[in-house]
């Protein structure tokens, strides 16, 4: 899923996606991402029809993150907002 989206933005991005892509899938930042991903993206909302749907996931994923305006700034409170729910949920869970 990362490498594809590598170079979709600047470098700080870039090299983002280069520290995250080599994690174990079950690491809380490489979790936050694709939370982070998934929520720009519409994914909970998509339907099996739809035109998204169509396009297919990782084309939708491309287009929501160069869609997405919000500064490195921006991205990063969004990162630790979503980690800061990964951690709650698996807390309560665990």
């Amino acid at each position: 899923m990362f490498p594809g989206l590598r170079d979709l933005r600047d470098e700080d991005w870039a090299q983002y996606i280069d520290n995250i892509a080599p994690l174990e899938s079950n690491n809380t930042e490489r979790i936050a991402l694709e939370l982070v991903v998934v929520r720009w993206s519409g994914c909970v909302n998509c339907q099996a029809d739809s035109f998204r749907a169509m396009q297919g996931c990782i084309q939708c994923m491309s287009q929501a993150v160069r869609r997405y305006r919000g500064g490195n700034t921006e991205f990063k409170r969004l990162i630790a907002e979503a980690k800061r729910e990964i951690d709650k949920y698996l807390a309560k869970k665990g």
